[in-house]
């Protein structure tokens, strides 16, 4: 048995021109865990979900859903994903409840109505699952569409932008009840373009850029790295000239001094040491405030390497041509 629910394997497509614009793609999902995909538009996430869920075509590579390969045993495995990719679609006429228990008809497996019950729960759409569709909000739809995705139980949920048109309460919703799905087991592959909401939801992210993966990391990551480099840290202070005359003596750097507030790169072991230098001088320390890597800040770093990287590749390789 698999210990990972979805892998991933030097996924490739090209389009005319033999450009590739999903490009050796690599990355798993393992049981139980919320992954994030990220990257900035025209990365290649929508193209690396349409191949792995089997709407496009691939050129190369492999795609397994709990060890078994879709190549092989595409419309069996199949059954044991869930996906929501672009926009979900439905009959507008009809009602919520009665989408529902349409697609529960065509499921490969039974889905009986209590289930049906359950995901509406879930979904918080209790209110509003016997009106038709036609007067659904695009949130609301968005909730349907995951109620739809989880119907059949799927070990793999594959979410492309779910939180399109949901609101700010909404967006935490969702973000609770897949917690409570990968909790219960149920695999997520999610991407999104909401950064500061993919660190709350997710545990790990794999980000893109032009196409190939550029970076893999665990989310809590972010925190143990403060603990070993250099962050700002700012004191509220009763004498900032005082604290800058204290800081010049022992070389800490200075990155900013206002009304108020000095500001410092420090480690996290530095932060004690400022704090009870500032008291022994007489200097009363109101509060401290350390500021923390965002998923945002990792982001916009690895992106802008990487786009550096690719345009000084173009440059030499017409150099060269040249």
């Amino acid at each position: 048995m698999s210990e990972y629910a979805l892998s991933v394997k030097e996924l490739t497509k090209k389009v005319k021109g033999n450009k590739r614009i999903v490009d050796n793609a690599t990355f798993q999902v393992k049981k139980g865990e919320i992954m994030g995909l990220l990257g900035p538009n025209g990365a290649g996430k929508t193209t690396t979900i349409r191949m792995i869920v089997g709407l496009i075509s691939k050129n190369e590579g492999t795609v397994l859903i709990n060890g078994k390969d879709m190549d092989q045993d595409g419309q069996m495995i199949k059954s044991e994903v869930g996906a929501i990719v672009e926009n979900p679609a439905f009959y507008d006429h009809m009602s919520g409840y009665k989408n529902l228990l349409q697609y529960a008809r065509m499921a490969r497996v039974p889905i009986e109505k209590d289930r049906i019950d359950e995901v509406v729960k879930l979904v918080k759409l209790d209110h509003a699952i016997n009106d038709k569709v036609k007067k659904y909000s695009l949130g609301m739809k968005q909730r349907l569409g995951v109620a739809q995705a989880i119907l059949h139980k799927p070990t793999l949920l594959i979410l492309d932008e779910p939180t399109n048109g949901l609101d700010p309460q909404g967006i935490r919703e969702l973000r609770d009840y897949l917690k409570v799905l990968a909790s219960e087991g149920t695999s997520t592959l999610v991407s999104s373009h909401l950064l500061s909401e993919m660190q709350l939801m997710c545990d790990r992210v794999t980000i893109m850029e032009k196409g190939k993966i550029i970076d893999i990391s665990e989310l809590s990551s972010l925190d143990q790295s403060n603990e070993k480099s250099l962050n700002p840290v700012s004191f509220t202070v009763s004498d900032i000239e005082m604290a800058k005359q204290k800081a010049e003596q022992v070389q800490y750097e200075v990155v900013k001094a206002s009304e108020r507030i000095i500001t410092f790169n420090l480690l996290n072991d530095d932060i004690p040491k400022v704090n009870r230098m500032f008291v022994k001088a007489g200097i009363d320390v109101y509060a401290i405030e350390s500021a923390k890597t965002s998923l945002e800040d990792k982001f916009i770093e690895l992106t802008s390497v990487a786009a550096n990287q690719t345009d000084k590749g173009t440059v030499a390789n017409n150099d060269t041509a040249n």
